[in-house]
């Protein structure tokens, strides 16, 4: 499954949930208040801004933002809410292409790097992001740990939320390290609608490297945006990479 057509009209028109799951806002301000503080007064560069869940609080809160995004129908949904102005963007592939300018801290959200199917293309993400970075500039990472250990022997699939009139599970290929993630979604009347996506994963250990290969240094690494402990349990980190100073 090749990336843009995931990201299609149908996924873009019905993306956008205000109040609940991702746009929540118990999810979306501790993310903003977390980027703001390490941009410290700098701009901002988001890969993979989709339709600017992040990105526009985050303008809003004074943060000059630029984004890249490889799906024009998730830009047209972006453009709903501001001008080319207020947040300009890109198209093209968040592992290659380039924004103008440099910048204090580039950010990937939500598990997006793992949309990257290659090892070579998330290096050249972390690559891509440090072409963009003044010196000590900060590169952003939300991603989740694989739930490989809930795998019993022969078994592919993990449900990994299940709530009524919804089950998220993702299938593992644990030779090629390759998730593939199901979202069921039900109407009242007990219609389905199935949307998927597919993932390569990456171990924390794994992201380490990438970065250092880029030239960066882990900052940091917290289970999420409020700072919470990163542990042996923790389903997702925050991981911060920044470029060493001149």
């Amino acid at each position: 499954m090749a990336r843009a057509p995931i990201w299609d009209v149908e996924t873009a028109e019905r993306y956008d949930t205000p109040g609940s799951g991702m746009f929540a806002p118990e999810v979306v301000g501790p993310t903003v208040e977390r980027l703001a503080a390490l941009a410290d007064g700098g701009r901002a560069l988001e890969f993979a801004i989709g339709t600017g869940r992040v990105a526009v609080p985050l303008a809003e809160r004074g943060v000059p933002v630029t984004g890249i995004e490889l799906s024009r129908p998730m830009i047209g949904r972006l453009r709903t809410k501001v001008d080319e102005a207020t947040i300009p963007t890109i198209v093209g592939d968040m592992a290659t292409a380039l924004a103008p300018g440099e910048y204090a801290l580039v950010y990937l959200v939500f598990n997006t790097i793992s949309n990257l199917l290659t090892q070579a293309e998330q290096v050249e993400c972390f690559r891509n992001a440090a072409r963009h970075l003044v010196p000590g500039g900060r590169f952003v990472i939300e991603l989740w740990v694989p739930e490989l250990r809930k795998l019993p022997p022969g078994q592919q699939a993990v449900v990994w939320h299940s709530e009524p009139g919804y089950v998220g599970l993702d299938t593992y290929d644990v030779l090629n390290q390759y998730a593939e993630s199901y979202h069921f979604r039900f109407d009242e009347s007990g219609q389905a609608r199935l949307s998927r996506s597919p993932h390569r994963y990456i171990w924390p250990a794994e992201l380490d490297l990438m970065a250092q290969l880029a030239g960066f240094e882990l900052e940091s690494r917290h289970a999420d945006w409020t700072g919470g402990e990163f542990t042996a349990d923790s389903r997702s980190h925050v991981s911060v990479y920044r470029i060493p100073p001149r």
